[in-house]
Formats: C-alpha cells, sequence, structure tokens
C-alpha cells in the first residue's frame, strides 16, 4: 500500500476548502495509507486521530480551554512560524517507522515550506503541491515580498502543482512558468446536496430565519424571500457589502449568515445599524446540515472580493438554489452570467464585490424573472453534476498520485 504524508497548518474540526477536499478526495482513495501533520488549534482537540482515511498528527502550543477559530492572534502566529520546522521533525520520526511514497503540500504557505524542506532532504521522493489558496493574489505577493526567491521555491521543487482552478494555475506560472500544473478543482458530494428533507425539517429552518415554510415549485416574491450565505466570516467574502444591499431589498426579505471568523464582531455591528431583525447569524454548522440550510432559502449570495474557487457556490448549485457571486479568482470556471452567454447557457449572476446596489439588483432579477431563475438552477445542477461530483474529482487525483508514484 502506497504511504502519502500531508502537511495542512489546518484540518478537522475547523472546517474550509481545503479541508473538505483532503477529506472528501481520501476517503474515496482507499488503496492508499495518508498521514498528516496540521496544528493542534485548540486543546480540546486530541494530538492524534484518525479521520476517515487520514491518520491526524496535531503539533504546536495551545491555551488551556481555548478554542482557537483562526484568529490571528498568539500563539496561532508563532504556530504558523515555527509549523515547517516543527512539522519537518515529526515528518523525520513517521517516515523512519513507516518511509513515504509521496508528501503532499496543502498551499504555498507554512505547509507548503513544510513539504518544500522535505523535499530538499529527500529529493527522490515526489513532491506534490495542492493550491487551494483564496486570499488575493496581490496581497499574497506583498506578504513574500523579502523572501521571493525562497517562496518561489515552494513551486519550483515540486514535481507536479495542482490547482483548483484556472486562475490558480496562472498564479503558479508565475512563480515557475516551466512547471507542469494540472487543474483539478475542488468538488460537491452531488447525492448529498440533492437530497430532498422532511419539508417540517425545512419549515424549522425557515422558522428560525423568520420566514414562514414556502411549498415546494411556489413562485417566489419579494414577500417570502430567504436569503443565505455560507462563508467565513473574513474580509476577502465580502459579507459587509451582502449586508449593506439589505438596505436596498424589501424589507420582508431575510438573509441567514452561516459560518464564523474574526469579523464577526464588526459585522453583527454593521447589521445592528441597517436591520438586526432581518439578519441572522447562525454561527458555524456542521457540514452534514449545509445542505438542509440551503434548502429552506431561495437565493445563495457571497460577493466575494477574491476566491481560488469557491466550494460553497457549487455546493448551492447543487441544491438547488440560484447563485449570486462577484465576477472573481476561481469563480469564472463555473459561473456564467447570462450577459456574457445569454439566459439559456448561463449558471448565475455577477454582481460588483464592493457595491451593495448590484448585489441587490442580482437579488431582484431572481425575484422578477422566475423563468431565468429555473433555467440557471436548472444549468447549475447539469454542471456541477457533469463537472464536479467529489466521485470524479477524487478518480482524477488518484489518477495524479499513481503518475507520481509509479
Amino acid at each position: 500500500m502506497k504511504r502519502v504524508l500531508i502537511f495542512s497548518i489546518t484540518y478537522h474540526p475547523f472546517i474550509g476548502g481545503a479541508e473538505v477536499a483532503i477529506k472528501e478526495i481520501t476517503d474515496r482513495i482507499p488503496g492508499a495509507h495518508f498521514d498528516m501533520i496540521t496544528l493542534r488549534l485548540s486543546s480540546k482537540v486530541p494530538y492524534f486521530e484518525k479521520i476517515g482515511n487520514v491518520n491526524v498528527y496535531r503539533i504546536g502550543f495551545v491555551k488551556r480551554g481555548e478554542l482557537n477559530n483562526l484568529k490571528v492572534k498568539f500563539p496561532l502566529t508563532l504556530n504558523k512560524k515555527l509549523f515547517p520546522f516543527f512539522a519537518l521533525f515529526h515528518a523525520y520520526r513517521l517516515n523512519k517507522k513507516h518511509p513515504y511514497d509521496m508528501i503532499w503540500g496543502m498551499m504555498a504557505s507554512y505547509a507548503g515550506f513544510a513539504a518544500l524542506f522535505w523535499k530538499i532532504l529527500h529529493p527522490e521522493t515526489p513532491y506534490l503541491l495542492s493550491l487551494q489558496e483564496g486570499d488575493p493574489i496581490e496581497r499574497i505577493k506583498k506578504k513574500v515580498k523579502w523572501i521571493h526567491p525562497f517562496f518561489a521555491q515552494i513551486f519550483r521543487k515540486a514535481d507536479k502543482i495542482q490547482a483548483i482552478s484556472n486562475f490558480l494555475k496562472n498564479f503558479a506560472l508565475e512563480f515557475s512558468p516551466q512547471k507542469d500544473v494540472v487543474v483539478i478543482p475542488n468538488g460537491v458530494d452531488v447525492e448529498r446536496f440533492e437530497t430532498t428533507f422532511d419539508p417540517s425539517a425545512i419549515e424549522n429552518i425557515r422558522n428560525e430565519i423568520g420566514k414562514h415554510h414556502m411549498e415546494s415549485g411556489k413562485v417566489i416574491n419579494s414577500q417570502n424571500v430567504a436569503l443565505i450565505t455560507v462563508s467565513r466570516l473574513v474580509h476577502k467574502n465580502g459579507i459587509d457589502t451582502l449586508i449593506k444591499a439589505m438596505k436596498f431589498l424589501p424589507n420582508t426579505m431575510r438573509l441567514a449568515i452561516v459560518g464564523e471568523g474574526p469579523q464577526l464582531m464588526e459585522l453583527k455591528e454593521l447589521a445592528d445599524d441597517i436591520d438586526e431583525d432581518r439578519i441572522m447569524f447562525l454561527g458555524n454548522k456542521d457540514h452534514s446540515v449545509v445542505p438542509l440550510y440551503l434548502k429552506a432559502c431561495d437565493i445563495f449570495i457571497r460577493p466575494s472580493r477574491s476566491e481560488g474557487f469557491g466550494n460553497s457556490f457549487v455546493e448551492a448549485m447543487a441544491a438547488g438554489v440560484p447563485v449570486v457571486a462577484s465576477n472573481v479568482g476561481g469563480i469564472t470556471d463555473f459561473l456564467v452570467d447570462p450577459i456574457f452567454v445569454g439566459k439559456e447557457k448561463a449558471t448565475g449572476l455577477f454582481c460588483d464585490h464592493d457595491d451593495p446596489k448590484s448585489v441587490a439588483i442580482a437579488v431582484m432579477k431572481y425575484v422578477d424573472d422566475i423563468q431565468l431563475r429555473q433555467v440557471i438552477i436548472q444549468n447549475a445542477k447539469k454542471m456541477v453534476k457533469e463537472r464536479y461530483d467529489w466521485k470524479n474529482i477524487a478518480k482524477d487525483m488518484e489518477k495524479l498520485f499513481n503518475q507520481m508514484m509509479k
């Protein structure tokens, strides 16, 4: 059985696109053995546990009882900087027991540096770099300005680079123009997000949001619309723009915000200034119940300022919820607006990430043009089934692993 070592700064229970991708892919490749070295972000999680098909080894310092939800403060900042060195030491101990056939670095950051260090010391071990970056590329470049040549080695030493979007493929080629970069996107568990839920479960969620239950197939109007976003509450995701957009929408509409993050209090204050009764902060929800929350709502919105890909968008599409998104980064791989391709080929509507009125206009297009809404829902669901089902994504990743470990 082939053995793969993964370097990743975070993993479950702290979930983002990269963490979901790792679990969905590794769970579907039972013929390989996966170990992971990641940060221990809370004293409430163990140093070691098996999650799905991955043995998870956690390292780093934590404050007792703290649930450090990726807020940039001590000891997280120190842990990130020390991670490449501590991870390298831990990897050496694990490799002594059972040598690895491949290493897998998750993102060109601290985990990427850990993979780079291992590759320098073990040049014979194949090294795969996965790009899952969601931060603005200019911000990344600014952060690594003073170590640019060293940072570039994360890309140049990789035997293969897997990018989750064409946007991130171009990012990789800036640092290593001759590198073999393959685009294998993130995906969605189509079967789970297509699940039909009991009407009472849908009604309970709509009551939580403040909207009465809407029978399946009923024509939406401004009196019964529930908007939703599933997002980490960080600046790049544009939740502030979404909240401001509520000023330009009928006061009968409600917005459900699923997720947490360092902007939580700031966004709550903004919501209070606009209309706290119309904007619900629901906190983090287990990924297993996200399909239920999506299906209880009518329109998914995230006016991101940057996106490497955007798992939440394709999950909403799979659930049959029409999407409003900004025209940035990897979103353009799967979302096309009728302005560019016509109504019959559209998979969503674009908005401007810093323009609340633009968000409101897109929402009202769905409300006022039911035919457009239905066409977009069907187009998006069909596209996700064909291109973004995790079953197919995992097969592509397994082929890539096998190519590298021949």
